[in-house]
């Protein structure tokens, strides 16, 4: 189940807001609240829902072990099992096939057999919140939660399950256990959640089928056009940005429906003016999490630098999918970031506009090479981007489609800069001098976004999520 999908909008989140609200005290909030998320993830993942359950126990236990014997070797041990096992369950349902694949490629005698094992949803997510858990219940940044099911809300909450942001425990500790839902917040969280769906199904899900056609393996085997593969490449940047920052626009506006209050995780990344910008302001919550728990650790900017960007570059590229393409996805921007801390040290970011531009530009290569699982057709994407894959500037083939899909590129262009948030402030500028124009305004968006949507969805066959893989 998808949160831009009808069964979602019209059955599932309307019977879980009444059964919510319905409910005397917190505590009985709590309980709906957790079984409504496990009923969730196990409507997609019907067998791995008890993978996160155990996932969830095991950290629950370490911290209780952790606090109780704080400052002992016991703690270390409790700390260290539950780490081990957070990434043992990573490479055994991420990585192991893509392990066993390339042992069969460099020793083709061992021909091991692949598992074949389904990747469960949202196993990246879930197992980086419990993980940090434990590691700030031991560093002492957060005091244990002494009760197993409210552990397991935090982790299961639905809003951000599948796809994050991801939660640290010290970001919601207090309100699971204290907190409360006003009709100002509530409506806050409806605008936010269909604000968000808004981008997923009518821009990502209409500019990603212009990326698909131009992307296909058979399109690349004959050759796309030099400019065929930019606009291909803008048309992939934009809806990876619209679906998955979209999808976090719902996350958060759910969590306000009930409640919660996460950190936003983007902040539009395409104006940034270097590639550092880029992941300050790209999926926030995964750059804090390296930075916390495997930049700094490492040393930080202190000692070994180029070794500790080398390992975190690395590891961002593996979290998002077993695939060298995503490694180098990973070094690429790798590559960007020492040149840009070493060797620029951000000369180009003082340029105004040439900054932009530039930025931008080695963003759509990175969506190229993060696009394409087979190395083949990655390389046939970039000769051709470039210009040395013996293709023409353009091919007429491609005129049509992105002729009829014009109007919606430009609107998706401009939906990338902080228009919408300048309009946001100013129509907030008038809830208190003009409460009732600033209900009326909000009400009437509300209810065409919601039908703009609705209509999109009953006739729609293409409606991927791209981040379910991770």
């Amino acid at each position: 189940m998808v949160f831009s999908g009808l069964p979602f909008i019209f059955v599932f989140l309307p019977i879980c807001i009444l059964a919510y609200f319905v409910m005397p005290n917190l505590k009985a909030k709590n309980i709906v609240l957790l079984l409504a998320s496990l009923f969730f993830y196990a409507i997609g993942e019907p067998v791995w829902v008890f993978l996160m359950i155990l996932s969830a126990f095991i950290n629950y236990a370490a911290g209780l072990i952790i606090d109780k014997r704080r400052g002992t070797a016991c703690a270390k041990i409790a700390l260290i099992v539950a780490v081990i096992s957070g990434i043992a369950f990573l490479v055994a349902f991420k990585y192991l096939d893509f392990i066993i694949e390339n042992v069969n490629t460099l020793l083709p005698f061992a021909r091991l057999p692949l598992t074949n094992i389904a990747l469960p949803i949202g196993i990246s997510f879930f197992t980086f919140q419990t993980m940090s858990y434990t590691i700030d219940v031991y560093k002492n940044d957060v005091k244990v939660q002494k009760n197993y099911f409210t552990f397991l809300l935090f982790v299961s909450l639905f809003p951000q399950l599948i796809a994050g942001p991801i939660l640290r425990y010290s970001d919601v500790a207090l309100q699971l256990e204290n907190r409360t839902t006003t009709v100002s917040g509530f409506c806050k969280g409806i605008t936010r959640f269909l604000c968000g769906c808004g981008k997923k199904v009518l821009l990502a899900n209409t500019i990603g089928e212009i990326s698909t056609l131009i992307f296909t393996g058979e399109y690349i085997a004959e050759g796309v056009p030099v400019f065929g593969v930019w606009v291909g490449a803008l048309c992939l940047s934009l809806q990876i940005y619209f679906d998955f920052s979209g999808y976090s626009d719902m996350a958060i506006g759910l969590g306000y429906m009930f409640g919660f209050e996460y950190g936003e995780n983007f902040n539009y990344p395409y104006i940034s003016r270097s590639v550092t910008d880029f992941w300050r302001r790209w999926h926030i919550s995964l750059g804090t999490f390296f930075r916390d728990y495997v930049y700094i650790p490492l040393g930080g900017n202190r000692k070994h630098q180029f070794f500790n960007l080398l390992v975190v570059w690395s590891l961002t590229g593996l979290w998002h999918g077993a695939s060298w393409n995503f490694v180098i996805w990973g070094l690429y921007y790798f590559v960007f970031l020492v040149l840009e801390k070493f060797i620029l040290r951000r000369r180009l970011e003082r340029i105004p506009v040439l900054s932009n531009i530039t930025t931008l530009l080695v963003v759509m290569v990175g969506w190229t090479i993060f696009f394409f699982e087979d190395i083949g057709q990655c390389l046939a994407a970039l000769r051709n981007m470039f210009g040395l894959g013996n293709v023409p500037l353009w091919d007429n083939t491609l005129t049509t489609p992105i002729v009829n899909n014009l109007m919606i590129l430009i609107i998706g262009v401009i939906a990338c800069i902080p228009i919408g948030r300048i309009v946001g402030r100013q129509v907030e500028s008038i809830k208190e001098s003009r409460p009732t124009v600033y209900f009326t305004a909000n009400m009437a968006f509300n209810i065409v976004m919601l039908f703009l949507c609705t209509a999109a969805l009953v006739g729609a066959s293409y409606n991927p999520f791209l981040y379910f893989r991770f």
